[in-house]
């Protein structure tokens, strides 16, 4: 799904990733579930490109939703997958944390795990090789995208900031979709290791100027990052 210049989605509303396009070919963040693989294939398809044109995935965070096809690109394709180095073993299947689910609707998560299932969530193909990444990073991909950490969800979750299409990709860092209770808007994610961090993490979005705020979870956001913050806060209080 063409969102603007240069910035596609591949999955929807439950699950997405991104394709960013730059000088010399494409930038994916984050990978979705194993079976959107086809989806990417798809969308790359309908840009006119290829796996081939993949120079690096960029993860917002090492989850096994935003982990799925990852590795395949990595092992088969040659693409390099970038990882914060705080959730490099969470990306590579030797760290994981069991966070509270908090409130949910029986609907919502129904729909969230067929989903997951029917999309190869189910069965996670972990990463064996990753470059890790800190705050502040450049990272010399197409886009030129920017490595600004947002710890909360997890210890190295980030955002990653491409200038060159205007936009902020938070991966679980917030929602604009609540998975396990269908709420719509700007609000905390569920299933975060520390809610006093991501808190803080929240407020940090109105230092960064990009007018698409991009999640993993939920509608792309694309009235800017102050109103965003701006609303995170009267969720959080």
């Amino acid at each position: 799904m063409k969102l603007a210049p240069g910035l596609h989605r591949v999955g929807n509303d439950i699950v997405a990733a991104y394709l960013v396009e730059g000088e010399g070919g494409l930038t994916l963040i984050d990978a979705g579930l194993a079976g959107q693989f086809r989806d990417l294939q798809r969308e790359l398809a309908a840009m006119g490109r290829t796996l081939a044109d993949l120079r690096g995935v960029v993860l917002t965070h090492g989850d096994s939703d935003h982990i799925g096809y990852a590795e395949r690109l990595r092992r088969d394709h040659g693409v390099p997958v970038y990882v914060h180095e705080a959730d490099a073993a969470r990306a590579c299947g030797k760290e994981s944390t069991h966070p509270a689910w908090g409130h949910m609707r029986l609907g919502a998560v129904a729909q969230f795990f067929w989903y997951a299932a029917r999309k190869g969530g189910l069965r996670t193909t972990y990463l064996t090789e990753v470059t890790p990444v800190h705050d502040g990073d450049v990272l010399d991909l197409p886009g030129v995208p920017q490595i600004v950490a947002l710890p909360g969800h997890s210890a190295g979750s980030v955002a990653v900031v491409v200038p060159s299409v205007d936009a902020v990709f938070v991966g679980d860092a917030l929602t604009t979709r609540h998975v396990l209770t269908g709420a719509r808007g700007p609000q905390p994610a569920p299933f975060t290791d520390d809610p006093v961090a991501a808190r803080a993490s929240h407020a940090k979005l109105a230092s960064i100027d990009a007018t698409w705020v991009l999640p993993g979870h939920g509608t792309p956001w694309h009235g800017g990052t102050r109103e965003l913050a701006a609303q995170l806060a009267r969720v959080d209080a």
